[in-house]
């Protein structure tokens, strides 16, 4: 009881503060004097109405319209509650139009209607066309919701989707259709028995028939049992499309052979017993909320084999329509789609079930931690927090709706479009692109120290499937075996990626050797490098880089960063190869913004700054971006004399001296860097004229590391780095806080050839 109310108390707390609601408008255009003013209202938004009013089509360039839903609901079936009315289904609607925006940056209002009428309603819907590139209708009660959508759709020129129908419907498909693959057993031959005749259950039985369900096989059941010709009590036009001629009358009679179970209905309607009387490896999708037709650990005690859905998160397999909606109606709206036909529905349903067959993302494994999420009988589907479902689902419902010829805006590169679609959800990817493409120009050997660590293995899978880079990993074989199994990869050994096992190698003495060989008048004696090469996995990397048994190396994922630097200084340092400094990429809402020096130098003299700003600038343009460099410090242009500005000046001047064609200044705070008006107050004719500085280099490490964390705390900045300068991409040093993906990251900077970038 207490659990119950603590719960209550937290969701309504969480509805509360710290504002009430979930949603809140944004402008997206600055508004900040009169000639921003002008432009957003009058006189200049004449211009855009102008254009509209010759061109409709256009609304989708100067508007939010093309990338605007309506959640519509009058409240009289909202899923657990009932019929509760319009104004208090609205917290459910805020919600949805939350999901729309967190997982496909779809914009979205939602809208109450008290209006029952379903014809009625259908009117209001219509109206708004307008004003919306796609409309949602949600919680309508069966079967007005089938009268209402099916009028919106036929006066409509924009997709009206029924979620609760089709989205359902959807997911159900791609959840059986990777079940019949797993059972061995196909869409033609299965018998199927449902209870639940409402929108969602009529809508998954004809969404199962459009997959290849023979119509005959299909034995549908509600509360007063079968549906059957002839019979008068509760009957609409959807169930008697499923009436069967039969004198069975109960599920009971006709769970018998059963090969699926499909419930959309309420708790406890199918029994162990019934259970036992399907056939073998039964399917049973239980998905009534919050108490299914059939608990699952009830239907494994008669039926250890089945395989089981139900519509809960704390079960496998939850059959959620967020794994649908927000990717649908993303591909729909971005080529302008008239309607949402079966074909893309059906490209949904594909897309959904081949990923759930792909090595689960490294970004889902986070979210559900403890959960296994190997392709089988308990992950049917993937998770709604697999970042990978964007560009996958929605590309594959864009180029059906191209193929069936539904689409306004047909896109010409569907590969740029899906990276379009994964720069929406990886941050990094539209800034890393042109670092992939010179990485695959030449393949190289990635070693990692830390071959053991989860976020290593993820990352390694990722090359293989993204990059032609070779993985090499240093960790015991039986650890990393057992931790691929248990995180679902597919790597092999020996095959897919190289392996130094550090406590039986066969090129143990090989390795000690080169390290004595290096080591023996710096203080290394055989037995240290002998202990060395058994224990110290970074070392034991740059051995192999410098061998030139591996290109580069990646260690750092626990640590600190100083005592892997000093291994990698000891081994690969020479003349031509020293760190000069750590560059940090730091993605943000509005763009990049690098920072160095972040790790190596503590307190850099005049010539190590110069060598980190022509560093930085070099690996600057590695992505694509010109420099624009400057140097931060408490002082600002000489109007101090103590502190670090001193040394920043002295590296100016020095960098004067050598000459060089990026553009830097300083010394000054960082806000002057930021803000070319406030810089141009303060020193008209500056050498930065334009725009705000990209790299911002500090003469104190504590400076630049705490501005580093701060965008990244706070800032919600997404770190790419950091990128260890001055040793010929030979290695790099990442930070313990790294994710898989920042790893992959990692692994393309690294696995680019020296010559891309100087």
């Amino acid at each position: 009881m207490t659990d119950t109310k603590n719960l209550r108390q937290a969701a309504l707390d969480y509805h509360e503060f710290p504002k009430p609601g979930k949603l809140e408008i944004r402008a997206t255009k600055p508004l900040a004097n009169g000639r921003d003013l002008a432009r957003a209202y009058s006189p200049g938004v004449a211009e855009a109405c102008l254009e509209i009013k010759a061109d409709p089509s256009t609304a989708a360039r100067y508007t939010s319209r093309g990338n605007l839903v309506a959640v519509v609901s009058n409240g009289t079936a909202v899923l657990g509650l009932g019929n509760i009315g319009a104004m208090a289904s609205k917290p459910v609607m805020e919600g949805k139009a939350v999901l729309f925006k967190k997982f496909a940056s779809i914009d979205c209002f939602d809208i109450e209607v008290d209006e029952t009428d379903p014809e009625k309603l259908a009117d209001i819907v219509c109206a708004l066309e307008p004003s919306f590139g796609a409309i949602n209708l949600e919680d309508i009660k069966a079967p007005d919701c089938f009268t209402v959508e099916r009028i919106c759709r036929e006066r409509m020129n924009i997709p009206v989707f029924h979620d609760d129908q089709h989205g359902t419907a959807i997911v159900v498909g791609a959840a059986v259709k990777n079940a019949l693959h797993v059972s061995g057993k196909s869409f033609e031959d299965i018998k199927i028995v449902s209870t639940g005749g409402g929108a969602a259950g009529i809508a998954c039985l004809n969404m199962l028939l459009k997959l290849g369900v023979k119509r005959k096989n299909v034995w549908l059941c509600d509360i007063h049992g079968l549906v059957y010709e002839g019979r008068e009590v509760d009957m609409n036009p959807s169930k008697s499309e499923f009436a069967q001629t039969s004198d069975l009358r109960t599920l009971e009679d006709v769970i018998p052979g059963a090969d699926l179970f499909l419930g959309l209905s309420g708790p406890g309607v199918l029994t162990p017993e019934m259970v036992k009387q399907m056939t073998d490896r039964p399917i049973i999708f239980a998905l009534a909320n919050p108490t299914p037709e059939i608990l699952p650990d009830l239907a494994r005690e008669v039926a250890p084999d089945a395989i089981i859905a139900t519509g809960r998160s704390d079960f496998p397999n939850q059959v959620n329509n967020v794994l649908c909606f927000p990717f649908i109606f993303r591909g729909a709206l971005d080529v302008g789609a008239t309607t949402i036909n079966d074909e893309m529905e059906l490209a949904c349903i594909d897309g959904i079930a081949e990923l759930a067959r792909a090595t689960t993302s490294a970004e889902a494994a986070a979210a559900y931690q403890g959960e296994q999420l190997t392709f089988g009988a308990d992950y049917l589907i993937p998770k709604p927090f697999d970042p990978r479902l964007v560009s996958v689902v929605s590309s594959a419902v864009a180029q059906a709706a191209m193929e069936t010829g539904v689409a306004t805006r047909p896109i010409e590169d569907l590969d740029a479009y899906r990276q379009k679609l994964d720069g929406s959800v990886f941050k990094s990817a539209l800034l890393m692109r042109p670092v992939f493409q010179a990485a695959r120009t030449t393949p190289r050997r990635i070693v990692f120290a830390e071959g053991e660590d989860e976020r290593v293995l993820r990352c390694a899978q990722a090359m293989l499937e993204e990059t032609t880079e070779r993985p090499i990993l240093i960790g015991r074989p039986e650890v990393i075996e057992t931790r691929l199994a248990r995180a679902g990869l597919t790597i092999r050994l020996g095959k897919d990626v190289d392996l130094v096992n550090p406590e039986n190698d066969p090129r143990y003495r090989d390795y000690w050797e080169t390290y004595h060989e290096l080591m023996a008048r710096r203080g290394g004696t055989p037995d240290i490098a002998r202990a060395i090469m058994r224990t110290n996995t970074t070392a034991i990397g740059a051995v192999m880089v410098h061998r030139e048994e591996a290109d580069s190396l990646i260690c750092g994922t626990f640590g600190e960063f100083s005592w892997h630097l000093n291994y990698l200084t000891q081994i690969l340092g020479r003349d031509d190869l020293r760190p000069v400094g750590a560059l940090s990429m730091m993605i943000l809402e509005d763009g990049p913004l690098f920072v160095a020096d972040t790790q190596v130098h503590l307190h850099p003299d005049p010539e190590q700054i110069a060598e980190i700003a022509i560093g930085a600038a070099r690996h600057v343009r590695r992505f694509g971006i010109e420099p624009r460099i400057a140097f931060c410090s408490q002082s600002q242009f000489g109007n101090r004399g103590d502190g670090t500005g001193g040394r920043l000046r002295a590296a100016i001047r020095l960098l004067d001296s050598q000459g060089h064609d990026f553009c830097y200044e300083g010394e000054m705070n960082i806000d002057t860097a930021l803000d070319p008006e406030l810089r141009a107050r303060i020193l008209p004719g500056n050498r930065m004229p334009d725009g705000a500085a990209n790299v911002l280099v500090f003469a104190h490490a504590d400076a630049a590391s705490g501005v580093r964390n701060i965008l990244k705390m706070k800032g919600g900045g997404l770190e790419v780095g950091p990128i260890l300068m001055g040793m010929g991409n030979r290695a790099h040093i990442v930070s313990p806080s790294i994710t898989a993906r920042g790893l992959l990251n990692m692994s393309a900077i690294a696995g680019t050839p020296v010559a891309h970038y100087g």
